[in-house]
């Protein structure tokens, strides 16, 4: 006979060892002790089952003790529990569950595959009924028992980790109202905070109540409800409680053994998995390995590298020598329509371990998509890279809807074979549309750190903004946002300057020099284009915005005040908007800015009172489409998420009762707004522009005039203002009048006479000069409005115009003019 290893344990680690050795040795004597029932089973799809995604309890069972015994010739016995380990005489101390015998069983080599437990800690009430743990199949079924008996319609979850996630999904799925209590101000504390933000935000759009940076005091049952009392003093009611707190290792046998354990109670082993004793390894959860990074020491309760250390275990057991290399800690999780996941190191760990951004590593984040985006169904990504100044990947963390893990299996890999950053733009991926892009999201990361190293860019940390949009860096900054006015009115940032990529050579005198510039774009892609024209003008000072507006936006998102939020919105769903909708718009998957302008061509489309469905996949659309709304007149009925999409209904107008005569076909209210483009610079018609507009401000109208090309030229300063400016378009200025005072008339002005004897006319029969109509139009609340397209193309910057006018494109002009029955080219 071989020699007799006994192995204490079941699951991933302790069968994963019993039927490796046996593999290698048929000699061997192999004993398994499991105190439960199930010896090999599923227990990360635990959630899943009280959820009913996997609905036989019979398909987490991996390998039953029977199936064990017969394939592998294992002396496998469950209700089994060592309960000491005697390493002078070399023998467990071993107690039937069954009927409370007890046994000494030697070995020759031990294994400890103990594992971990759930944490309980010591807060009144937690013993109550109706409060639970998942971890074990035993677990799951009085979870599911519970549920089925009492019918609860609320549920609490204590922990925001792996399981807590995942139960708030499942729980949800199966028709309860779920708050979740976190104690660290962030969801998933294994990434990053902006990342779990992004998680944060798609629970509270699917009817999740955040409690975060708070802790249990108290639960208290009385009849079917518990109370719970927080240390912040805020309670809720619930009908059930689910435990996630945490895990701790099951290592008491390996301490009153003796065994060399860390801090937190992990077995301390070396990369064959032994002990501080010879004869005794360890595997899983209960043991302290290394971490593959810095080659430091980690606990890692995961069930991949349990496997890995359990075949490693083996082969060392079996005389074949092998090691394990370190854990990167990769994990991928769901929640709801999301994915997150992560491997190697976060950022919070390092700045754990003493180290600083920028001095010792640096950070880079992009929002990509999830395939090419004019293919159906691109979803956003964000992925997160984390590098030494060196380019080596200490890390990465990545949320979206698909693609995942393909992505961050990617990485994985690079980082075990020690690639740099610079090597993920090299990588060549397998290309069609439906899959990724011709630039995968892995290889914009290598462009982007290439980038980020040699100088080209870099990246202000995302919470130097504010949420006001105020910069915290102690020092004078400038918001630059590059994005198209149709974006900017879905969302815009307190105090930005908006300049459209398009115009921003042409209005680079509109920024100081001497400030920080920080810009914004939606996503990045613009922003690095504004950044180097910045940089090669003059700006020695320029940082971009990670992720763009859309990343900004979900940072900043205060999920847990408003958790039902897409369920509720707009009005809460009348009769009206359950009819079939006037026009559907898909802009699904699309990328910005053309789901807005989509939508305003669509609202174009539509008569007053009648409804524009529009889908769409990004998370924030539902809060920009209402501010959209908000700006523009219009009314957003309803917005809701259906699967990974948001389904959004708007109505033309805002006025109820004529949206419901509408739909008998009665005519809706006329508009009353004058709009009026100047498009010229001759005196005569400027002046009749402006007396036109005085008249119908004075009969209460509201009245935009909007000035475009030669017009402009009414509305700068008559004074000559040094702007520094391209040889032609300073040409362009000197050739130009500069204010109403400058201008000509159009018929008989012969070398200016004719201008001067008009005005002389004017003055003698008390003719309002124009300088006072304009000033009297002003007064008189008119609209203003510089067209920055025309400036653009005319040379004109905003230092040469006069004061309190407005600076707008096309589609301000074709918001104004919607609501006008009045619309005059002039």
């Amino acid at each position: 006979m071989g020699k007799k290893v006994v192995v204490i344990g079941g699951v991933a680690g302790g069968a994963g060892v019993a039927a490796r050795l046996r593999r290698l040795d048929e000699s061997a004597q192999i004993a398994v002790f499991e105190r439960g029932e199930y010896v090999s089973y599923a227990n990360c799809g635990l959630p899943y089952h009280v959820g009913n995604v996997i609905k036989e309890r019979e398909a987490l069972i991996l390998n039953s003790p029977q199936k064990l015994r017969k394939n592998f010739r294992l002396d496998l016995r469950t209700s089994h529990e060592v309960v000491k380990i005697d390493r002078q005489s070399k023998s467990v101390r071993v107690k039937n569950l069954q009927d409370g015998t007890m046994f000494d069983e030697p070995y020759d080599t031990l294994v400890i595959s103990t594992g971990s437990s759930p944490l309980r800690p010591p807060i009144e009430g937690i013993d109550s009924d109706g409060i639970f743990t998942l971890w074990t199949i035993p677990d799951t079924d009085r979870i599911k028992a519970y549920i089925g008996q009492n019918k609860p319609k609320r549920a609490a979850i204590i922990g925001g980790g792996f399981i807590g996630i995942e139960m708030a999904e499942n729980l949800r799925e199966a028709g309860l109202e779920v708050s979740l209590i976190e104690m660290l101000p962030q969801v998933m504390p294994s990434v990053d905070v902006e990342m779990a933000r992004l998680l944060e935000q798609n629970l509270s759009i699917n009817g999740v109540r955040l409690y975060l940076g708070d802790a249990v005091g108290r639960f208290e049952k009385e009849g079917d409800r518990i109370g719970i009392t927080l240390k912040s003093g805020a309670v809720l009611e619930t009908d059930m409680v689910l435990l996630c707190i945490g895990v701790r290792p099951n290592s008491e046998l390996a301490r009153d053994a003796g065994l060399q354990l860390n801090e937190k109670g992990g077995i301390v082993v070396d990369a064959s998995m032994r002990t501080s004793d010879e004869n005794i390894y360890a595997v899983g959860d209960v043991v302290e390995i290394e971490e593959f990074v810095f080659k430091g020491r980690t606990m890692v309760p995961l069930a991949g590298p349990a496997n890995k250390q359990a075949r490693i275990c083996a082969n060392n057991i079996a005389g074949i020598p092998d090691q394990y290399e370190g854990t990167q800690g990769s994990f991928v999780a769901k929640s709801f329509d999301l994915t997150v996941a992560s491997t190697g190191l976060s950022e919070s760990a390092l700045k754990r371990m003493g180290k600083g951004h920028g001095r010792d590593y640096q950070t880079i984040l992009v929002n990509q998509k999830s395939h090419a985006g004019y293919y159906p169904g691109a979803t956003r990504l964000v992925l997160k890279l984390i590098f030494g100044n060196d380019g080596k990947i200490y890390g990465a963390q990545i949320v979206g809807q698909d693609g995942v893990d393909k992505r961050i299996d990617t990485l994985a890999a690079a980082l075990r074979l020690g690639a740099n950053v610079k090597d993920l733009k090299n990588l060549e991926f397998a290309y069609a549309p439906p899959y990724s892009s011709a630039k995968d999201p892995v290889n914009m990361l290598g462009y982007v750190a290439e980038n980020v190293l040699s100088g080209l860019m870099s990246f202000v940390p995302y919470d130097l903004v504010d949420a006001s949009g105020k910069y915290l860096g102690g020092e004078d900054a400038q918001i630059l946002d590059v994005r198209e006015e149709a974006e900017r009115m879905m969302f815009s940032i307190d105090g930005a300057i908006g300049i459209p990529l398009g115009q921003l050579r042409a209005r680079l005198s509109e920024l100081d020099k001497n400030k920080l510039v920080i810009v914004f774009c939606a996503v990045g892609i613009r922003a690095f284009t504004a950044a180097r024209i910045l940089s090669q003008n003059g700006f020695e000072r320029v940082k971009v915005y990670p992720g763009g507006a859309s990343f900004f936006q979900s940072v900043y998102y205060m999920g847990k005040d408003d958790a039902c939020k897409l369920e509720t919105c707009g009005e809460n769903a009348p009769a009206s908007a359950s009819a079939k909708a006037s026009l559907v718009v898909d802009c699904f998957g699309m990328q910005c800015p053309g789901p807005i302008m989509k939508v305003y061509q669509a609202m174009k489309e539509i008569a007053y009172g009648e409804t524009v469905e529009v889908v769409a996949t990004d998370l924030g659309f539902a809060r920009d489409i209402e501010s959209w709304c908000k700006h523009t007149g219009n009314t957003l009925v309803k917005a809701e998420k259906q699967g990974n999409k948001i389904v959004a209904i708007l109505r033309k107008g805002t006025d109820a009762a004529a949206a419901a005569a509408a739909s008998v076909q009665s005519a809706p209210a006329p508009a009353e707004g004058k709009t009026i483009i100047v498009f010229s610079g001759d005196f005569d018609k400027v002046m009749a522009a402006f007396i036109i507009a005085n008249g119908a401000a004075a009969l209460g109208k509201p009245v935009t005039l909007f000035f475009t090309f030669w017009g402009l030229n009414a509305l700068r300063k008559t004074a000559r203002i040094p702007v520094k400016k391209p040889l032609i378009d300073a040409m362009f200025g000197k050739m130009m009048p500069r204010g109403v005072s400058r201008l000509k008339i159009s018929k008989l002005n012969m070398g200016g006479m004719g201008t001067a004897m008009m005005r002389r006319v004017m003055k003698g029969k008390n003719v309002d000069s124009l300088e006072a109509l304009v000033k009297q139009a002003m007064d008189n609340g008119v609209k203003l409005i510089a067209c920055t397209m025309s400036m653009d193309v005319m040379g004109i910057t905003k230092e040469e115009l006069i004061d309190g006018i407005e600076y707008a494109g096309v589609s301000t002009y074709l918001g104004e003019a919607e609501g006008s029955n009045v619309n005059l080219f002039i």
